[in-house]
Order: C-alpha cells, then structure tokens, then sequence
C-alpha cells in the first residue's frame, strides 16, 4: 500500500484547506484512514481517522468542528478538509494506514503504512 498526502500551502488565518491522500495497492477495504501532523519542534499528533467501514470518525479535540475527514466510495483518496484554520495548525501533515481485521472504530496506534507529508502554513 502507498499512500501520498497533497494539497498543503500557505494559508491565512481563518481561512481554509482541503488535503488529499491518494491510496494505492491491494486491499484498500482493509485499511482505517488516520491523518496526523506534526509540528515544528513538537511531538507528531493524530488528529482525523476513518473507520474500515467508513461508519465511524474520530477527531483530536483540537480540531473538532474544524476537520473533517472523509473518502471517495473507491477508498483510493481520502480527504481532510480544514476550516477555520490557525497559527497553531503550522505543522507537516502525514496520512497513514492501519490494516485491520475491525470495520468499526479507528485510532492513532500501530499504522502499518504512511505517507510523506505536506506542509500547511497558517500566517498572515
């Protein structure tokens, strides 16, 4: 499985962002979707993941009613849709992938695949 995030820039506060994170390979029903990011001189975080089945979402309390994370029906892109951005959403943001045998319930443990970054930059 590969997958590949895109679509960071520059971006001011207040405004908004849509990333995207192309999946390939075998099997892309067995994955649950998370997106993390990790900031400059901070510790990596999860912030958005998507259930196997699609049925559930989790969201990092930073980020609640902000993010959204959804996926086309075909499973190959998975989006994260940023509004109301802030200075404190700088950071580096990663998709990843957890092969699981559960089609309900999603996390920030033990991805098997990730993605490279794309950087997001919230200023003025």
């Amino acid at each position: 499985v590969q997958l590949q995030a895109s679509g960071g820039g520059l971006v001011q506060p207040g405004g908004s962002l849509r990333l995207s994170c192309a999946a390939s390979g075998p099997s892309l029903d067995r994955l649950a979707i998370s997106w993390f990011r990790q900031a400059p001189g901070k510790e990596r975080e999860g912030v958005a993941c998507l259930s196997r089945s699609g049925g559930s979402v989790s969201y990092a309390d930073s980020v609640k009613g902000r993010f959204t994370i959804s996926r086309e029906k075909d499973r190959r892109t998975i989006y994260l849709q940023m509004n109301s951005l802030e200075p404190e959403d700088t950071a580096v943001y990663y998709c990843a992938a957890d092969r699981t045998i559960l089609s309900v319930g999603c996390g920030f443990d033990g991805m098997d695949y990730w993605g490279k970054g794309t950087l997001v930059t919230v200023s003025s």
